[in-house]
């Protein structure tokens, strides 16, 4: 689907509706007419309508009436539309990962279904715009009946954990990344080390905390201009991305980040969305070292508006 998520239409449900006829269209070219009306059709909405949902309720309600609208006008059984849980998109993106990696179930030598003997199933690291998640198969129980997920595919039994970081998708992030900065920041001005040098933006403290992820300071004026102005520090960039998260954990349970419960991690991991977005722009998805990929990141956290535009 081109363009932004359905969650940006809160001030124009119907234009949520019409953002995924192309998308529909498309699939009533792909399935046989005479298979459409028995084809299940679902829409699961993700963090950012999680997000919509805590800000406006009401508004969150009349997108998905609007696009259950937009899909019900297509010949397909609707099954509805409805907000994911946070447990639920990070388990059905580890489905996803491992039904196309094929470790779940295979077309065997013998032309018949089989599950794959000795192959140990991926975990999966999904970055969105407004959360982030991570699943996998752990090698004890999982602590936390809030984070345990069950599911029995193809005649086989997982035991999952799975957790989803609401706010920290790869928007929300940068916003409060931003919003931390103008917090340190004694002025209007501020000096961003995660943007080129030579980048400048204004927006007003309303744009800033238009969202549940950030909390604007009372003080705050919502109608004064901020400048932003980048300073290409990857160095200093680090160090302020590092504070968005706390990894301490205490000495009770393991945990990922923020205190949130998390098992040890076990296995192999595919990283997609957000994640492979960014690093396809770098070109670093075809199995580069670590420190390959340290490299041609610092490189390009270096160079200049002028170069990163002509790009």
């Amino acid at each position: 689907v081109a363009g932004p998520g359905i969650s940006s239409y809160a001030d124009d449900p119907a234009g949520a509706g019409a953002s995924l006829k192309p998308c529909l269209d498309k699939a009533m070219k792909i399935v046989p007419a005479e298979q459409q009306r028995d084809t299940p059709t679902y829409l699961g909405a993700t963090a950012g309508m999680r997000l919509l949902r805590e800000e406006n309720s009401t508004k969150a309600e009349q997108v998905l009436a609007e696009v259950s609208k937009a899909i019900g006008e297509y010949p397909v059984d609707f099954r509805g539309a409805q907000i994911l849980t946070g447990s639920e998109e990070g388990s059905f993106g580890w489905i996803t990962v491992n039904y196309l990696l094929e470790t779940l179930v295979k077309f065997s030598f013998a032309e018949r279904w089989e599950h794959p003997q000795d192959t140990e199933v991926l975990g999966a690291l999904d970055l969105g715009g407004a959360s982030t998640q991570i699943t996998f198969q752990p090698g004890v129980p999982v602590q936390d009946r809030n984070t345990s997920v069950f599911f029995r595919l193809y005649g086989t039994n997982y035991s999952l954990y799975s957790h989803s970081y609401l706010c920290y998708g790869q928007t929300q992030a940068l916003k409060m990344l931003l919003a931390a900065l103008h917090q340190a920041s004694s002025s209007a001005q501020i000096s961003h080390p995660c943007y080129p040098q030579g980048y400048q933006e204004n927006l007003t403290v309303a744009e800033l905390y238009d969202s549940p992820c950030v909390r604007a300071p009372s003080s705050a004026s919502p109608g004064l201009v901020l400048t932003v102005t980048g300073t290409g520090d990857p160095g200093a960039c680090g160090t302020a991305v590092q504070r968005l998260f706390n990894f301490s954990c205490g000495a009770q349970r393991p945990c990922g980040f923020n205190g949130v419960y998390q098992p040890p991690v076990r296995g192999q991991f595919f990283a997609f969305a957000g994640f492979y977005y960014t690093f396809n722009f770098l070109n670093l998805t075809h199995q580069q070292s670590l420190s390959e990929v340290n490299t041609t990141v610092l490189s390009f956290c270096r160079r200049n508006w002028t170069e990163v535009r002509a790009l």
